[in-house]
């Protein structure tokens, strides 16, 4: 249980990390910057969304033989549909975005750009989950070292998204501590949808294949709603597409090597 915990912590840190730059950095990142970031975050969460989910998922189903896609296939939807729900009921603010997303609400900028930093790290914190209840439930297809991949992986690319996420805070008037306290709170939801996701796929061992597949399609739903437009936008994008494959070949390689 100790291993579980500090695995689903993890990723916390990193985002914890990332928005102490707030006391470091002087001024607001450079949109050249952030979509470097961005694109960072989406290559992590789609290498990771292929090796530690759906091929793990795929692979436990391998008994239904050509149809051992099927959990993977349904879970997979599932998850896009989640968080396709969660976009339209919980009002957010993206940054580099004037335009508010959801339904119409009276909060803050502020509040809705935590909000948007928030139901991105929702599936973040079920695929840590997910996977970690797979180690502790026995199965042959999780290792701990791919849980510990995945458990890097997520943190290494929730750095950035901490600094996304107090440095505009700081920027619009925002105390350094509050910032970073906003930043923290943002990153806060993974380890609890983490802990509940190996709560449930502990309950429900059958379900693992749905929910390693679920993970991965609310990640990738994430990636392409949000990660890619921010990485792509303006003027001279190579460096979002550049940061995208750095991030996709160091989570690929973390996979491959500690699994």
């Amino acid at each position: 249980m100790k291993m579980v915990i500090i695995g689903l912590l993890i990723p916390f840190v990193g985002t914890a990390a990332g928005a102490a730059c707030v006391f470091f950095l002087k001024n607001e990142l450079k949109i050249g910057v952030q979509r470097a970031l961005s694109g960072f975050a989406a290559g992590v969460m789609v290498a990771a969304s292929i090796w530690s989910l759906i091929v793990p998922a795929i692979d436990q189903s391998s008994d239904k033989g050509r149809l051992a896609f099927l959990p993977a296939f349904i879970g997979f939807w599932l998850g896009i549909f989640f968080l396709l729900l969660l976009d339209h009921i919980i009002p957010h603010f993206h940054v580099g975005i004037e335009q508010a997303e959801g339904p119409k609400s009276h909060l803050t900028k502020i509040v809705m750009l935590v909000l948007a930093v928030t139901l991105h790290n929702i599936p973040e914190g079920m695929a840590v989950g997910v996977v970690y209840a797979g180690l502790v439930g026995g199965s042959e297809k999780i290792t701990a070292g791919a849980a510990l991949a995945l458990a890097l992986g997520i943190a290494i690319q929730n750095f950035p998204e901490g600094a996304i996420i107090s440095m505009p805070l700081y920027a619009e008037g925002k105390s350094k501590p509050k910032s970073f306290w906003l930043g923290v709170l943002s990153g806060a939801v993974e380890p609890v949808f983490g802990g509940l996701t190996v709560l449930i796929a502990g309950l429900v061992v059958p379900a693992m294949p749905y929910l390693l597949a679920f993970a991965a399609g609310a990640m990738l739903y994430v990636v392409v709603e949000e990660l890619i437009p921010e990485m792509s936008v303006g003027e001279h994008s190579n460096v979002g597409v550049i940061a995208f494959a750095t991030g996709f070949s160091l989570m690929m390689a973390l996979d491959v090597a500690l699994g």
